[in-house]
């Protein structure tokens, strides 16, 4: 076993090295799959964020003016919470 190995010594290391470096390509192949889909996918988050921010803004508006309503007219209010809370399901 030992002459073999000191025989083909030069052949395993650089067969070894081959095997090394087609693992490091094949990563790096992988890698750049990957940070490209990672770029698609910041991509529709962001376009999905800009979509729901008026929709946010709204809602925070609807909740003050929710507030507001509750201090001003609370009999109406809460008419308003029950129907929003039971009938709109």
């Amino acid at each position: 076993m030992k002459n073999w190995i000191a025989k083909y010594q030069k052949a395993i290391v650089g067969t070894g090295a081959v095997s090394v470096l087609l693992i490091c390509f094949l990563q790096q192949k992988e890698l750049s799959k990957l940070r490209a889909e990672v770029k698609q996918v910041r991509a529709v988050t962001d376009s999905l964020q800009a979509e729901i921010y008026p929709c946010q803004i709204e809602l925070g508006r609807f909740q003050t003016a929710y507030q507001i309503f509750i201090k001003r007219n609370p009999k109406a209010a809460s008419q308003y919470g029950d129907i929003i809370s039971d009938e709109t399901e």
